[in-house]
């Protein structure tokens, strides 16, 4: 009987602390992500490949108890007073470790670091409850595209255990035109936006989408949307980790153009 896999999500989580207090133009993605939590099965535990950490070697999260690193600044007082209590998950990360090691990376367990807004703002609306434990993992330095698709096929393991494994970063990422409504149109975002949902498509085999994301520059305007690509990388995480399973659009709001994709579920 072949076990069921827990699914893997790529998730935007907005602009800083945002989505939390109220925007008007995170409210559609707000209330998607809140939805989407009462919707899927409770895991095991949650991975998050968050835009926001960036190491040599792969890194994870192993303290018991994490804090909230808010990585961001200018925000209401309120921004910094969230609290996400959920336990971390120290026998998880030393599992995947040895994983990672396996693949050929030299992983790191860091028992310092918190929680970035990539982590603490989507799960304060995917599972407010805080009562499944997490543990974060680090984005490359050097940004290699074929380098973090190998990173998410070194952890698919976990979909076994039912753990859920989510991507946290933003399909498209400029910040100049998040100030200037004039630098990018939105026939530019949706050309953009429709390479990656026409790459995930079942008529590609699995090797063909990793190497469409791989080339992710050949994208219309790909350097426009995304000047540094951090927020894209987790996509290819997701798309490693979920090794073929067939993906498909959840959500997609034009506004700043957030997409939320879903792989096996």
């Amino acid at each position: 009987m072949t076990p069921t896999l827990a699914p893997v999500l790529y998730l935007p989580h907005g602009g800083g602390p945002l989505p939390l207090l109220g925007d008007p133009n995170h409210q559609a993605l707000t209330q998607f992500i809140t939805g989407l939590g009462n919707k899927l099965a409770p895991p095991a535990a949650i991975l998050v490949i968050s835009a926001h950490w960036e190491t040599a070697q792969p890194a994870l999260t192993a303290a018991d108890n994490p804090a909230l690193l808010f990585d961001y600044s200018g925000f209401p007082a309120q921004s910094y007073q969230l609290s996400y209590p959920a336990p971390g998950a120290p026998q998880l990360a030393a599992q995947i470790a040895e994983k990672l090691q396996q693949a050929g990376f030299n992983p790191l367990l860091n028992t310092s670091r918190g929680w970035d807004h990539g982590v603490f703002v989507p799960l304060l609306l995917l599972r407010p409850q805080a009562d499944i434990p997490v543990l974060q993992l680090s984005l490359l330095k050097g940004l290699d595209a074929k380098a973090h698709i190998a990173l998410g096929e070194a952890i698919s393991f976990l979909r076994q255990q039912n753990v859920l494994i989510i991507g946290s970063g933003m399909s498209f990422h400029n910040m100049q035109a998040f100030f200037n409504a004039n630098l990018v149109s939105d026939a530019q975002l949706e050309a953009f936006n429709q390479y990656f949902i026409d790459s995930l498509q079942p008529q590609y085999s699995y090797a063909e989408q990793a190497q469409r994301l791989i080339n992710w520059q050949q994208a219309p305007d790909a350097r426009l949307m995304h000047p540094r690509e951090e927020h894209l990388l987790p996509l290819h995480v997701c798309l490693g980790a979920a090794k073929g399973s067939t993906a498909r659009v959840l959500f997609n709001d034009k506004v700043l153009n957030k997409t939320v994709l879903a792989f096996g579920w």
